[in-house]
C-alpha cells in the first residue's frame, strides 16, 4: 500500500516518538583562530548535537554537512532577528580570525564589550547553556577574578535565566608588536625577564586540549553558573584523565555552593 504524498508530509511533521531523545542545536561565535577552529571541528564531530550553526558576517559554504552558517545583523545585536533553527547551546570566543585565513575573514568574531548583547539574543533563541571562553594575558588576572564572576556584564550573564553557564577563563600568550621604536623594544625585551616568575598554572594551554576541556565540560556539567579558573584549565590540560579532573572540579563547585547556601541561611 503507497501512501499519498499528503500523508508523507504529515507524517514529516509528526512529533518525535516517545523515548526517542532529540539531539539539541549548537551555535558559536567566534569560530575563527586556533582555538575556536578546534572547537567548532571536536563539537561539531562529537555527534552530541543535531546541528551546528556559526555566524559569519557574509555567506559562506561548508564542507560539513552538519554544519551551517547563519549570517550575523548589524552592529546593533539587538536588533537581530532569532536564530532559524532552535539553539540549545551557544559557545562564545573572542579570538580574532588568523589573516591568512580566507574562510576566517568571512566569520563574525564578537568584541568584549558586545558579550552580554550577544548573550541576551542567544537566550532569546532559545539558548539554555552557554560557554564563554574569556581570554587574558597570561598572569594578570588578580586571584580574586580567578574563580568568580569578574564583571558586571558577567553578573548581568549569569542572571539571564540560562539552565548553565561555563565562563572559561583562559590565558592567552602575548601577541608580538610590530612597528615599535627601538627603544620599546629594548624595554619590552628587559621586561620580559618577568615571563620566568609567571607560575605554570597561569600559562597559556593549547588551543587542542582547551577545546577537548570545553567538550568534555559540556557532557558532564551541571546546573548552575561555574568559572573555569586558569589553574584548572592548566591542570586538566596535564592530565591523561581529563574528565576526571572536571568531575572532581565540578563535585568541588557543588559542595561550595551548598556550604554557601547553609552559610546563608
Amino acid at each position: 500500500m503507497f501512501a499519498s504524498p499528503l500523508q508523507a508530509l504529515q507524517s514529516a511533521w509528526r512529533p518525535a516518538t516517545a523515548g526517542v531523545a532529540v539531539k539539541p542545536g549548537l551555535l558559536i561565535a567566534g569560530a575563527t583562530g586556533a582555538l575556536g577552529s578546534e572547537v567548532l571541528r571536536r563539537l561539531a564531530g562529537s555527534g552530541r548535537f543535531a546541528r551546528t550553526q556559526v555566524l559569519a558576517r557574509e555567506p559562506m559554504s561548508t564542507a560539513l554537512a552538519q554544519v551551517a552558517i547563519v549570517p550575523a545583523g548589524g552592529d546593533d545585536i539587538a536588533t537581530w532577528p532569532l536564530c532559524p533553527v532552535p539553539v540549545h547551546t551557544g559557545v562564545v570566543m573572542f579570538e580574532p580570525p588568523r589573516l591568512y585565513h580566507d574562510r576566517e575573514r568571512a566569520l563574525w568574531t564578537p568584541e568584549p564589550d558586545q558579550l552580554l548583547a550577544l548573550a541576551q539574543w542567544f537566550r532569546r533563541c532559545g539558548a539554555q547553556t552557554l560557554v564563554v571562553v574569556l581570554p587574558h594575558a597570561q598572569g594578570s588576572l588578580p586571584q580574586a577574578l580567578r574563580q568568580g564572576l569578574a564583571s558586571i556584564d558577567e553578573q548581568s550573564v549569569a542572571a539571564l535565566g540560562f539552565e548553565r553557564v561555563l565562563l572559561v577563563r583562559s590565558a592567552q600568550k602575548p601577541k608580538a608588536q610590530a612597528g615599535r621604536p627601538a627603544l620599546e623594544n629594548l624595554a619590552a625585551w628587559m621586561l620580559s625577564v618577568l615571563s620566568y616568575m609567571i607560575p605554570a598554572s597561569s600559562m597559556p594551554v593549547r588551543p587542542t586540549r582547551l577545546a577537548e576541556f570545553v567538550e568534555a565540560a559540556l557532557r558532564v556539567l551541571p546546573p548552575g553558573t561555574h568559572v573555569a579558573a586558569p589553574e584548572l584549565l592548566w591542570r586538566a590540560g596535564q592530565a591523561v584523565d581529563m574528565q576526571g579532573v572536571i568531575k572532581a572540579w565540578l563535585n568541588t563547585d557543588a559542595s561550595k555552593a551548598v556550604q554557601n547556601t547553609y552559610s546563608s541561611e
